[in-house]
């Protein structure tokens, strides 16, 4: 156990992670993620545009895990927990979420996730509205607007995996990265 944690910090340190979590998601947690990453961003003397770009991200991304991991997991056996871990290197940083997902909606996030990685800046800005003036939401309440917004904030295309765990369940993760431009 002493040298995998040795091995993990390791791997923390190449890859400049600044803050990890592993868990259930809840929304005191939210609360306090955005805190502290607030807080290190003030200390690391961020720029108040770049502050306030990882910041909005940052929200999304969490309250997509929050808001959407499939109780499937649970039912399975899993535990209903997710992973979270934001990194900085020179400019960039880098938001990885991780979450169980259901495997009959692998297709369907999937679909979206094409759909938002294929619009340009201006289809995409198109896109979100269309989806506020037509009222298309979703089960859980936002219609796939945190991905569109996302990649609206980032201008990058959202990374993303699939891993099949087992029939009735997959492991998802969202690569988001975020440059000053």
């Amino acid at each position: 156990m002493m040298l995998d944690i040795f091995d993990f910090y390791d791997k923390m340190e190449k890859h400049n992670i600044i803050l990890s979590f592993k868990g259930d998601v809840t929304s005191e947690l939210l609360t306090s993620i955005l805190q502290i990453m607030e807080s290190k961003m003030d200390n690391m003397q961020e720029e108040p545009k770049m502050k306030k770009k990882v910041y909005n991200v940052l929200v999304e991304c969490l309250q997509n895990l929050y808001h959407h991991m499939d109780d499937t997991a649970a039912e399975s056996g899993e535990k209903r927990s997710a992973i979270f871990m934001i990194g900085k290197k020179d400019n960039l940083y880098n938001i990885v979420t991780g979450n169980y997902i259901a495997n009959e909606n692998v297709a369907g996030m999937k679909s979206r996730l094409d759909e938002v990685n294929a619009l340009t800046k201006e289809e995409l800005k198109d896109y979100y509205k269309q989806i506020l003036n037509n009222g298309e939401m979703s089960l859980k309440g936002g219609g796939g607007l945190g991905m569109i917004d996302i990649a609206r904030k980032t201008g990058q295309k959202l990374g993303y995996h699939f891993q099949a765990v087992n029939d009735k369940i997959s492991f998802f993760s969202l690569n988001i990265k975020i440059s000053q431009i």
